[in-house]
């Protein structure tokens, strides 16, 4: 799986990404956060991002 990355000026802190694959993102003071662990559904979460503040 390719590398994640989080555009943490983009990020707006909706938490889309940590609803939809809470196994690879968490919401860490207001911002998304990576937790190291690339789920299944990360692709889906970068997908999710309504400011594409997430890339692989």
């Amino acid at each position: 799986m390719a590398k994640i990355k989080i555009d943490k000026e983009k990020c707006i802190g909706c938490g889309a990404c940590e609803a939809v694959c809470p196994e690879s993102f968490k919401m860490d003071d207001g911002k998304a956060k990576f937790t190291g662990k690339t789920g299944k559904c990360a692709k889906e979460a970068v997908d999710s991002c309504p400011v594409q503040a997430i890339t692989l």
